[in-house]
């Protein structure tokens, strides 16, 4: 079985940055419609396996009316890291974020979910061995600081004794952040290649070695993929068998459910995911999963702004510490990225023009975290 590969693009970051902001919207608006179709009679299983298989048919259908069965093509050894990839990334966060929820407050399912960049940045660090600016760790800090404000963590705890944490939605919430940041790492390699593959990193050209290449997939492809890997999973979880078609018959809030549902999968699901995945070849995962922390921040202007909730100040305020927190952590990208330029490729690097692209790729994906 052949690979549908694609040759590295040029990084853009401020067009990746916009796809991740993009997004976030999207997912900031998206939240409402899920709490409606929950109100209206799907479990978060059910409605996590429903929007995985809604999204692999819908992704199908594209790609098949676009660009032809063929372009579905992959190598026998590239199948077990595209089937992890969905099962992690779009089945078993959005399940284990869920899990999290019903056992602990919301705001706390938040703070575990968007400690993802944190992660990442560790990986970067001790898994890539690649220097990390002071300036990102601080501006994460301050972020996840400005997201205890948002989600108001202090309102969990009441007088008589405080709450007690689940230890099942800890464990839950944790694992929901490591496979967040592990489906960043791992979407980065798919779309852009290794980010650690750069010539000026003994420790990378090492690896590059000595691990099996991963072929660089058109991001359309690769969420297909990844979708049809969750719609496997998501049918072992919950059946096609036992799904209730008439849940798709009534109303929720006021509205159709077969329509929530088809925003869901059409606006909610294949649009902010491919808006991610593109974002990948031009941002590496550290600057993915901060900008993707103003999510939190979106959404509640859009419960402010839709809804009609009231912000308090120290939600107010905790939104502006998170905005500054990630422009100051994307500074260490964009500071780098323009000193990036000046190195140009010689003997070992490469020549010829695809050399010479992958290279400063590889500047550019490490320019979010090297000092």
């Amino acid at each position: 079985m052949s690979a549908a590969v694609v040759n590295r693009t040029v990084a853009r970051p401020a067009l990746g940055a916009a796809m991740v902001v993009g997004a976030a919207t999207i997912w900031g608006l998206n939240g409402t419609v899920s709490k409606l179709l929950i109100q209206g009679g799907f479990d978060p299983p059910q409605l996590t396996a429903f929007r995985a298989a809604g999204a692999a048919l819908g992704l199908l259908l594209i790609i098949l009316v676009t660009r032809g069965p063929r372009s579905l093509a992959a190598r026998w050894r590239d199948i077990p890291r595209l089937l992890v990839y969905g099962v992690i990334g779009v089945f078993s966060v959005p399940l284990l974020y869920f899990v999290t929820i019903s056992r602990l407050p919301v705001g706390i399912g938040l703070l575990f979910q968007f400690t993802a960049p944190v992660f990442i940045a560790l990986w970067v660090r001790f898994g890539e061995r690649q220097p990390v600016r002071r300036r990102l760790w601080a501006g994460l800090a301050l972020a996840v600081a400005g997201l205890v404000c948002v989600a108001q963590l202090w309102t969990v705890f009441g007088s008589g004794g405080g709450l007690r944490l689940d230890g099942l939605g800890i464990l839950a919430g944790l694992s929901a952040a490591v496979l967040l940041a592990l489906w960043y790492v791992l979407g980065s390699r798919f779309v852009a290649g290794s980010p650690s593959a750069s010539a000026d990193t003994p420790a990378s050209a090492v690896r590059k070695r000595t691990a099996a290449p991963v072929s660089v997939r058109d991001p359309l492809i690769l969420t297909c993929w990844a979708f049809g890997a969750a719609a496997v999973a998501g049918a072992v979880v919950r059946p096609w068998w036992t799904f209730d078609w008439e849940l798709l018959a009534g109303r929720s809030g006021g509205q159709p459910t077969w329509l929530l549902a088809t925003y869901l999968i059409l606006f909610g699901t294949i649009t902010p995911y491919l808006l991610l995945t593109y974002a990948m070849r031009h941002l590496p995962p550290t600057s993915v999963g901060i900008l993707g922390m103003t999510e939190i921040v979106l959404a509640s202007a859009f419960a402010w702004l839709l809804l009609g909730e009231a912000l308090e100040a120290a939600q107010i305020l905790g939104g502006l510490v998170l905005v500054a927190g990630v422009a100051l952590a994307e500074s260490a990208r964009v500071v780098r990225s323009a000193n990036a330029e000046a190195p140009r490729p010689t003997g070992d690097e490469g020549s010829g023009p695809g050399d010479q692209a992958d290279h400063a790729t590889a500047k550019t994906d490490q320019a979010a975290v090297a000092g």
